[in-house]
């Protein structure tokens, strides 16, 4: 279940270039105005029979086609934390480039973060990891996860591992896709097995190089490739 509050993006490191939402081979390209949507109070909205409009026990992909900490949203964030507190039937699922914004409009109840709430920080490469990921492990939230994703080259991530729940890995899917590695993936994975951390291989991205050869993989076929290469460690259980 997809909710997103606002629409609207800009570019805020290389791991943006092609976005699939935004990038310049996307039907939304150039769309940088950031605007509320009428799904806004989707969360507690209700039908004509007076039920909730999402059931409860649904885990709801905020903001997946935006960020949430967008600058341009500050305003609308104390809404939308307000609709979370509302929902604890609900599970709310987060990912953003932009965690160094996390603090700023976060409810006065927040604490340590709320039961219903899982924050996940997208990051492509070294660069970003040390930049965005000190800022995911020391902010007060509940659930973490990093997304390696689009994986634009090789991550150490061992020295945040400690403080998250799970790493996603996934390549880039783009006419102008940049290569993932299948040694980059690995060495992810191994450092998550030696973590106990789970860890899944999402997808493999439009260009995947396995055993020195390079692979053009159509987009409809990346996940399940992905799937294939039996790599990802779950341990019995459900994500998000």
């Amino acid at each position: 279940m997809n909710w997103d509050p606002w629409t609207g993006c800009h570019q805020t490191s290389e791991g943006c270039t092609y976005c699939f939402y935004y990038g310049p081979y996307s039907k939304r390209h150039g769309q940088n105005t950031i605007a509320k949507t009428a799904e806004f109070d989707k969360p507690i909205a209700r039908n004509a029979k007076g039920a909730p409009r999402i059931a409860g026990g649904k885990t709801v992909i905020t903001c997946f086609a935006s960020d949430f900490f967008l600058k341009e949203a500050d305003e609308w964030r104390i809404d939308a934390w307000s609709m979370m507190r509302e929902r604890p039937d609900l599970e709310f699922l987060i990912l953003t480039k932009r965690i160094e914004r996390f603090e700023v409009s976060l409810p006065d109840d927040w604490g340590n973060g709320y039961d219903n709430v899982t924050i996940g920080c997208s990051v492509e490469n070294q660069e970003m990891a040390d930049a965005r990921l000190p800022h995911l492990v020391s902010h007060p939230i509940k659930k973490r996860f990093i997304a390696c994703s689009p994986l634009l080259g090789p991550i150490d991530l061992r020295p945040y591992l400690d403080a998250v729940d799970h790493v996603t890995v996934g390549g880039e899917t783009s006419r102008e896709a940049r290569v993932c590695d299948y040694e980059w993936v690995l060495a992810i994975r191994d450092q998550c097995t030696e973590a106990d951390k789970t860890f899944w291989f999402k997808n493999t991205g439009s260009l995947f190089k396995r055993d020195g050869i390079v692979q053009k993989v159509n987009p409809f076929k990346q996940s399940s490739l992905a799937k294939e290469c039996g790599i990802s460690v779950l341990n019995g259980k459900k994500l998000f």
